[in-house]
């Protein structure tokens, strides 16, 4: 859908920089759950959260991130449904690369706030089937998730499994495609990532490296492109 106005991605862009702002503090209260492990950057300790220097600030993400939502999307009455997972994600990542957590209170409430709206979308736009199919998508993407993490060797923890299911809310609202499509790209971003690193040096096999960003990048790339 197209015809966002200035404004509304103006409104927008600044809601994920107020995420950008409350992510790396958000981190800092969810360290990390046990003894640290070697990170992608080579050492036992996770990159840091804030942005200086060391990748692209979260403010700047999360102005992209809610404002490319807005301009694609357009003032769709999915669309607050949208900026809340996409701004609670923007957290999300943050956290998921500081510490390699996916803490339950915030994908819970991704998930509270992403269903509720989307319940409220269904019923201003009179399309009680999106709503089922929002539902469906996210039984499945936990389905497949719980498979994937559950084969030998899986580097998927079940925070990873959670958000997957949680991500399932929006893409299946846009329809089977779409969630066939964020179901994906995740595990493409993800491999282009981790084969880039292994070349630079900068990781090993045995490396840790989180994929909830990866999750949260695919799932927001397949709502631009819906």
């Amino acid at each position: 859908m197209t015809g966002a106005s200035a404004g509304l991605v103006t409104a927008a862009a600044t809601l994920g920089v107020l995420a950008g702002l409350a992510a790396p503090r958000t981190a800092r209260a969810f360290p990390p759950s046990a003894p640290p492990r070697p990170s992608w950057a080579g050492h036992a300790a996770a990159p840091p959260a804030r942005g200086s220097g060391h990748g692209t600030p979260p403010v700047v993400v999360g102005a992209v991130v809610c404002g490319g939502l807005a301009a694609a999307r357009g003032p769709e009455p999915a669309l607050p449904a949208f900026l809340l997972v996409a701004a609670v994600g923007v957290v999300l990542a943050v956290v998921d690369l500081t510490s390699l957590r996916l803490p339950d209170p915030l994908v819970g409430v991704a998930a509270l706030g992403g269903g509720a709206a989307l319940a409220v979308a269904a019923v201003v736009a009179g399309t009680p089937g999106g709503l089922a199919l929002a539902l469906a998508g996210a039984a499945l993407s936990f389905l497949l998730y719980v498979v994937l993490a559950l084969l030998p060797r899986s580097r998927l923890g079940f925070g990873d499994v959670k958000l997957a299911a949680v991500l399932g809310l929006p893409l299946g609202w846009l329809g089977w495609p779409t969630l066939w499509l964020g179901l994906l790209l995740p595990h493409l971003l993800n491999g282009v990532l981790v084969l880039a690193l292994l070349a630079v040096g900068r990781v090993r096999r045995d490396t840790a490296l989180p994929f909830g960003p990866a999750l949260l990048a695919g799932t927001w790339l397949a709502a631009l492109l819906a």
